[in-house]
C-alpha cells in the first residue's frame, strides 16, 4: 500500500535536548536500535523529517536535530560560530550523546553540506551517507567558478549574506520564506502543506533570533557566486558594503580531501532551481562508492513531495544496497 504522510503519524515522536560541543541542541526523535540522524536546511529544522522519524522509527533510532541556529536550538551570535567545522563536530557530539559511534547520516540542503563534510572527516562514525540535493563542495566550487548557469541560480546566496536579508525574509510575516522559498501557495506543493504545517514552520521562523542563525550558515560559509557589477552597483545603492555580500569560490585542489570513504547514495531532483543537476557530473572522481538517483520531475523539495518514494529510496539503500 502506498505511504501517505498521515499514515506515518502512528509511530510517537518524542522531544529532548542536548548539551554538546558548547551549545544546546533539541532534537525530535522516534523508535530504538541502530542510529539514522536526519539533517535538515534552510529555511527548515526537525520537521522537516517528520515524516522519515514516524517511518524509520518502526524499526531504527531516528532522530532529527534542529542544528544551532534554529528554532529551539542554541543561536551563538558570533557569525564564525556557523561555520561548517562546528557544524561538523555538533553532529559527532550529538551522536555520542545518543549512545551511538557509528551511525547513518541523512543530510537536505545546508543539512547535505554538513553531512558531506562529516563523511570526508569521520568516514569511520559512518555506516552510510545519504545526501538529497546538496553540493559536494568539490564540485559546487568548480560550477561557481566555471558553470554560468549555477552561478546564475546561486544569486540568491548573496542576498542571504545581507544585512537587509533578515528585514527581507521577514516581511509581511515571513512572506518571503512561505511564499518564495517553500512555496506553500504555489500549487505543486500547496497540498503538501495543510495549515497546522503552515503556522509550525511560521513559529519555528519566529523564534528569537531564528532566521539570523539560519542566515549565518551563508555567511560564515567561504563559498558563493561571484559578485558581478550589477551586484556592486545594487549594494552600493543601498549603503551596503559590497563585500558584505561577496563570498570566495575556493579552488577545487583545496577541497582534494572531500574524498568520501563511505557508501553513499545521492537523490537528486532534477527541477532543482538553485542546485541544477550539473553538480552531479564528476561526483565520482571524490565519492568511489557511489549510487546516483535522479528524479526528474523532483524539485528541491523532494522529502515533501516524493515522501514515499524518498523513503523507499532510503530503505532499499540501507537495508540492502542499490544497484548500480
Amino acid at each position: 500500500m502506498p505511504e501517505s504522510a498521515a499514515s506515518t503519524q502512528k509511530t510517537a515522536i518524542r522531544h529532548d535536548f542536548a548539551e554538546v560541543n558548547g551549545v544546546r541542541l533539541h532534537y525530535a526523535s522516534a523508535g530504538a536500535g541502530r542510529l539514522i540522524l536526519f539533517l535538515h536546511g534552510f529555511p527548515e529544522f526537525w520537521y522537516a523529517w517528520k515524516n522519515q522519524l514516524a517511518h524509520f522509527g518502526r524499526d531504527f533510532f531516528a532522530v532529527a536535530p534542529d542544528q544551532r541556529g534554529y528554532n529551539l536550538s542554541s543561536k551563538p551570535a558570533e557569525v564564525r560560530s556557523y561555520e561548517v567545522k562546528f557544524l561538523v563536530e555538533d553532529v559527532r557530539a550529538l551522536a555520542r550523546h545518543l549512545g551511538h559511534e557509528r551511525f547513518i547520516l541523512v543530510g537536505h540542503d545546508w543539512g547535505g553540506v554538513v553531512a558531506w563534510a562529516f563523511a570526508a572527516q569521520y568516514p569511520q562514525n559512518l555506516e552510510k551517507l545519504v545526501i538529497i540535493n546538496a553540493p559536494h563542495p568539490a564540485i559546487f566550487a568548480r560550477l561557481l567558478r566555471e558553470n554560468p548557469v549555477q552561478q546564475q541560480a546561486s544569486q540568491y546566496m548573496l542576498m542571504f549574506r545581507s544585512p537587509q536579508a533578515e528585514q527581507i525574509l521577514s516581511a509581511n510575516n515571513y512572506s518571503f520564506l512561505a511564499e518564495k522559498v517553500m512555496g506553500f501557495k504555489h500549487e505543486r506543493f500547496a497540498a503538501l502543506f495543510n495549515e497546522e504545517d503552515r503556522k509550525t514552520y511560521l513559529q519555528a521562523w519566529s523564534q528569537p533570533g531564528a532566521l539570523t542563525g539560519g542566515l549565518n550558515y551563508y555567511r560564515a560559509a567561504l563559498v558563493g557566486p561571484p559578485v558581478d557589477g550589477f551586484a556592486v552597483t545594487r549594494a552600493n545603492d543601498r549603503g551596503v558594503d559590497p563585500d558584505s555580500i561577496g563570498a570566495v569560490t575556493p579552488e577545487s585542489d583545496q577541497l582534494a580531501s572531500f574524498t568520501i570513504a563511505v557508501p553513499t547514495l545521492v537523490i537528486w531532483g532534477e527541477k532543482d532551481l538553485a542546485l541544477p543537476a550539473c553538480n552531479l557530473d564528476g561526483l565520482g572522481e571524490f565519492v568511489p562508492d557511489l549510487h546516483i538517483r535522479r528524479i526528474p520531475d523532483g524539485t528541491h523539495w523532494l522529502i515533501h513531495e516524493k515522501l514515499a518514494l524518498v523513503n523507499s529510496l532510503l530503505r532499499d539503500f540501507i537495508q540492502n544496497r542499490p544497484d548500480g
